[in-house]
């Protein structure tokens, strides 16, 4: 009988960036209301800090 290889599993992805690490956010234009416009740009995921994985530490 072979061995079985003990395989970790994969990580689970993050809900908010659906694993890509990025996500888009609206483009603010403005002195104190910020008016937005319809632009977006690529920031980072602040859930999973850009690894697209769950964090493992309990919050």
């Amino acid at each position: 009988m072979a061995a079985r290889k003990n395989v970790e599993p994969k990580p689970a992805r993050c809900p908010d960036c659906e694993g890509k690490g990025e996500i888009a956010e609206t483009v603010r234009v403005g002195a104190r209301k910020g008016r937005a416009t319809g632009d977006r740009q690529a920031a980072l995921c602040l859930i999973c800090l850009g690894t697209g994985n769950v964090p493992t530490d309990g919050k």
